[in-house]
């Protein structure tokens, strides 16, 4: 056998070890890559301290609170509020202290599931987030009756089958390329998303990266004025894991519901109640199509839609008085 046989012949032998090899490399930057890291578990060794009252839920989780307001005992309402993205229990909202004490109005704070000092829940749904607020009401005896719903700003689904597929696709390219590609992202591959947003090669969404172009003038004047005010608790947010907060309610949004939207029936059927829904038309995170044509199908839904405002009307002191005022006394 000539020398230039052999060599070919341990070339050839060689080849697959070696493929395979940068096979299994590939593979493992690819897990790492994609696999999101553990979160800190507040209490636990290595997490964050708790410093919040919390309740424990029947499946073991911890949900952290903050009680304002007047107290349990001497409220006349009493009303829990739900934060949105990338927040928390202790936001800074804006409400007159008079209208607290002229109403007697009790509030209630919590920390979503992952967000804060409560637990996260890698099986969060849009149906565990509703049975969260359940227990906590429950768990802190807030009383079994719902007097009524103010919705603001809220979230849409652009893959709702319930969406004529023109609003659905006219409503989505409102957004910003970045963020259509991120919600596509967490639609169709949740599996690829913690990799999407924390990659560098393209931007990823808006939101997080503190993009001024997603917010309209009166959302820019509302963001210096919070900005005056120092921040509370506003750095516990994310402590835990960003995947497992800001990461996880995109896949859950934009993942599939166990319920379409205009399947549900009126809570109020005797009109001891009522559901109001809030949308600022210059909103340019939540187009305001979706929540239009939404409440034009739930009839029972009074719609208010606020022409000079954007998405952070809830953060507009005269205006939160007015979605409170209308919620309590009709």
């Amino acid at each position: 056998m000539r020398v230039q046989d052999v060599i070919i012949l341990l070339l050839s032998e060689m080849i697959v070890p070696i493929v395979l090899a940068l096979a299994v490399i590939l593979v493992g930057y690819v897990y790492k890559a994609i696999k999101p890291p553990p979160p800190k578990i507040c209490g636990s060794p290595g997490g964050p301290p708790v410093t919040s009252p919390r309740i424990k839920l029947k499946g073991g989780r911890h949900l952290a609170y903050r009680e304002a307001g007047v107290s349990k005992e001497e409220a006349k309402y009493k009303i829990v509020i739900i934060h949105g993205f990338d927040s928390s229990k202790d936001l800074n909202l804006s409400i007159s202290q008079e209208l607290i004490e002229g109403l007697k109005i009790y509030l209630l704070f919590f920390d979503r599931a992952g967000y804060g000092e409560s637990d996260p829940y890698p099986k969060r749904s849009v149906k565990s987030e509703a049975y969260d607020i359940q227990e906590l009401a429950d768990g802190l005896q807030l009383g079994p009756k719902l007097a009524g719903v103010a919705l603001v700003c809220p979230f849409v689904h652009y893959w709702w089958p319930c969406l004529p597929s023109d609003l659905s696709k006219k409503a989505l390219k409102k957004l910003l390329v970045q963020d259509q590609w991120a919600f596509r992202v967490a639609r169709y591959t949740p599996w690829l998303y913690c990799w999407w947003m924390t990659q560098k090669w393209f931007p990823s969404l808006s939101v997080v990266s503190g993009n001024p172009a997603i917010f309209s003038r009166s959302d820019l004047e509302i963001i210096k004025k919070l900005s005056e005010v120092p921040p509370v608790g506003q750095e516990k947010i994310r402590q835990q894991s960003v995947h497992e907060s800001l990461h996880r309610d995109i896949m859950v949004g934009y993942g599939e519901w166990e319920f379409d939207p205009l399947d549900l029936s009126n809570p109020f059927p005797n009109n001891e109640g009522s559901v109001h829904l809030w949308q600022g038309y210059e909103d340019r995170i939540i187009p305001f199509e979706v929540n239009r044509f939404i409440s034009g199908k739930l009839l029972w839904i009074k719609y208010h839609e606020v022409p000079d405002s954007g998405h952070l009307v809830f953060f507009d002191q005269s205006k939160f008085d007015s979605i409170l005022r209308a919620l309590l006394c009709g």
